[in-house]
Order: structure tokens, then C-alpha cells, then sequence
């Protein structure tokens, strides 16, 4: 369980759906571990109170790391799933397809495990290490785009921790947010998980050339995420194809006209 936010408190409604976390030297986030710490009731008006306060601090930071990437024509997109979903493997391949130029703000607890694999392919890779924190906010990707090299790239992609509940709650300053959902991870995570997945400007159902091995209706997956999000765009991938990663690049690439 994350000890940087109110995952132990979760239960709110929409409005007040999301974590208590903030940039990790801000006066407001240690009095929001204190509140949490000795008063984790939800219907508490003061944790309310903090947690909103909190939140709003996050989007002030978003909507400045939005802006500063617009300043620079990028497009910033913010993938997020499960651990062990793809994510990374899906951008060591992109790179071999795409049509653009992108970088990486890498989010991990430990390591820089992923950020060296995207090294190793050329690709520009900062590391997050967020410790026990179990996603990234908008503080952290603001220091991360400091080491992007803005200048030279089409895409600043966000490689969000592995966790399909709370980066959901999360605004970190992109455009576009691309959800990630594997065929080993079941196919019930779509509707368990409906506030991540509501999130998403693209699913992808990823390794899907393990299909054979699973018990896992596609079918009722994607009913599932049109369900919670009835426009959302879904593609199914997998790197022994390479015509699905085709397929990322060219979804992503639409979208980047579209910004001009």
C-alpha cells in the first residue's frame, strides 16, 4: 500500500475520488500524512478539505507541464497499466516504427531497470524513482521534463508506475492518456478498474498472441471499455506483430496532426 497517498482512505465519491499526494516538499503534504495518519475517516470534512487542496496544487503543476510542452509543439502522452503490462517493451519497439521523435520520463519505485532498456535503444529515458509513492504527479513529471530534450522530439511519452488504480486520479500534464491491459493479466480488469480505463483516450489490449493459452473473451473486454467510455479507441498488440505496433504509431501520430 502506498504510504504517499490516501489509497488506505480510499471509498470517496467521483468529486473526491482520487489520493492525498503532493510534491514531497510541500508544506500541505506533510500535514495531509498527519490528517491521514491519526483521522482516515472520509466523511471528515478536514481530510476532505486536504485532500482537495492537494489535488487542486496537482492540477495548478499539470496545467503548467501542459503548457510548457505546447510551448515547444510536443504532445505528451501518459501511459499507464499494470505492472508486467507492456509498456516499456511497447516503446522499445515504437521506436524501430514510429514516424516521430520521442523521449521518456520513466516512473518506478526502484531501479532504472526500464530507463536502461530505453537507453540501450537510443531513446532519451529520464528516471522517476518515486520510493513508496505508487504514481507520479505532476511535481515529479515537471522535474522530469527538465532533462527532456524538448527541442529534438515530437512526443514526451510518461511511463507511468505499474498500478491500475491510483495514476488514474492523477493529472500529470499530458495531452493523451494510453491505458495498457495484457491477456495474462484476466479479463475482468476493464470492469474492476473502470476510473483508469475511464481515463483513456486509447486501450490497448496487449499480447494478444497469447490468446490460446487463456481463458479471455476479447470480445466482452472491449463491450466492457465502451461501456465505462463508449468512444474510446482500442487496439490489440503484440510484438510478434509488428503491424499492431504499426498501428500505436500511426493512432499516435493522427493525434499529433490533429494538434498541429
Amino acid at each position: 500500500m502506498c504510504t504517499d497517498c490516501g489509497c488506505s482512505i480510499r471509498g470517496m465519491e467521483e468529486h473526491v475520488d482520487e489520493h492525498s499526494h503532493a510534491h514531497e516538499h510541500s508544506d500541505t503534504h506533510q500535514k495531509a500524512h498527519e490528517h491521514l495518519h491519526h483521522n482516515p475517516q472520509l466523511n471528515d470534512a478536514k481530510t476532505i478539505s486536504v485532500i482537495q487542496k492537494i489535488l487542486d496544487k496537482n492540477d495548478h503543476e499539470a496545467d503548467h507541464n501542459r503548457k510548457h510542452l505546447e510551448e515547444k509543439g510536443v504532445l505528451g502522452i501518459n501511459l499507464m497499466s499494470s505492472p508486467g503490462s507492456g509498456k516499456t517493451t511497447l516503446l522499445e519497439y515504437l521506436v524501430d516504427v514510429a514516424n516521430f521523435k520521442f523521449a521518456v520520463i520513466e516512473g518506478d519505485l526502484e531501479t532504472e531497470r526500464d530507463a536502461n532498456r530505453l537507453r540501450a535503444k537510443g531513446i532519451h529515458a529520464q528516471q522517476i524513482q518515486t520510493g513508496t509513492a505508487c504514481h507520479l504527479d505532476a511535481f515529479m513529471v515537471h522535474k522530469g521534463l527538465h532533462h527532456m530534450p524538448l527541442d529534438e522530439i515530437d512526443i514526451c511519452f510518461v511511463e507511468n508506475v505499474g498500478n491500475l488504480v491510483c495514476p488514474a486520479s492523477y493529472d500529470v500534464g499530458t495531452h493523451l492518456n494510453i491505458v495498457l491491459v495484457s491477456i495474462p493479466e484476466g479479463e475482468d480488469k476493464i470492469a474492476k478498474y473502470p476510473v483508469m480505463f475511464r481515463q483513456a483516450d486509447l486501450i490497448l489490449i496487449t499480447k494478444t498472441d497469447l490468446l490460446p493459452h487463456f481463458k479471455y473473451n476479447i470480445a466482452q473486454e472491449k463491450a466492457d471499455a465502451r461501456r465505462i467510455k463508449p468512444n474510446v479507441d482500442i487496439l490489440e498488440v503484440n510484438i510478434n506483430d509488428i503491424d499492431s505496433v504499426k498501428a500505436v504509431a500511426n493512432w499516435i501520430e493522427f493525434k499529433r496532426k490533429m494538434r498541429g
